[in-house]
């Protein structure tokens, strides 16, 4: 089944098997994704929404000279565009990182099944201020953090997001970033990520190599990041 695992870091576990077996049925396609494809474009119309199975994806922004900024990492299990349900379009592009794989369910079907179960509204109502209260911590990372504190605190939040979905094990995990990914998700050139990264590796904190992220010493990536993975509700809605 597609919701074996999917949603174990939003709530899944409130749901019942009759809710997960007709979020799977509301499905109506899935499909694979190749690396840097856009799928959906800032101000056009979104008629379904994206649950994203394997891969990574990004929201960004460009500004008027065409650089990106990411705003949010997606990882498996999230409902990527949720909040163009409601909204009909999004204000913001959203692309993949490396190969993909997504399930769409559209919104017609969406909308029967808010209707009809108020568990599975609840959930997808927990996932967005769950997208929100995350984009409030990367509000604080880039406007209070130095640039070792940035990375390290983007670092955290992956590595305590995938470990929900069992994607991370041992203080490592799989990401298919470049350093050029990484400057726009935290403000800073590919260049000064590159410096960053080099400094945190030969402080024995963290390696990325090859499209892997090691943590050697988790407890001063938390201490650089000033983290608190409080705001990703681990226990779901009750905490």
């Amino acid at each position: 089944m597609l919701t074996e695992k999917f949603l174990m870091g939003r709530g899944r576990r409130y749901l019942t098997a009759d809710d997960l077996a007709a979020l799977e049925a509301a499905v109506e396609r899935v499909v694979e994704l190749p690396p840097r494809h856009t799928l959906t474009r800032r101000g056009e119309p979104v008629a379904n929404s994206t649950l994203l199975l394997e891969g990574v994806l990004c929201r960004y922004m460009d500004d008027r000279d065409g650089d990106r900024q990411l705003v949010a990492v997606q990882i498996a299990g999230d409902f990527v565009d949720l909040h163009a349900f409601p909204m009909k379009h999004l204000d913001h592009d959203i692309a993949t990182i490396g190969p993909a794989t997504v399930a769409l369910v559209p919104h017609d079907r969406l909308e029967t099944l808010v209707l009809e179960r108020s568990s599975l509204a609840r959930m997808f109502w927990f996932s967005t201020l769950l997208d929100a209260a995350m984009h409030r911590e990367w509000i604080f990372r880039l406007g209070r953090l130095d640039a070792r504190g940035r990375v390290a605190h983007f670092f955290c939040e992956l590595f305590e997001r995938l470990t929900m979905v069992e994607l991370a094990e041992d203080g490592r995990f799989g990401l298919p970033l470049t350093q050029a990914d990484l400057g726009e998700a935290c403000g800073m050139t590919p260049v000064h990520a590159n410096r960053v990264l080099r400094g945190l590796r030969e402080h024995g904190v963290i390696t990325f190599r090859d499209g892997v992220v090691t943590i050697d010493d988790r407890e001063e990536l938390r201490r650089l990041a000033e983290f608190d993975p409080a705001y990703l509700y681990p226990g779901g809605p009750d905490g």
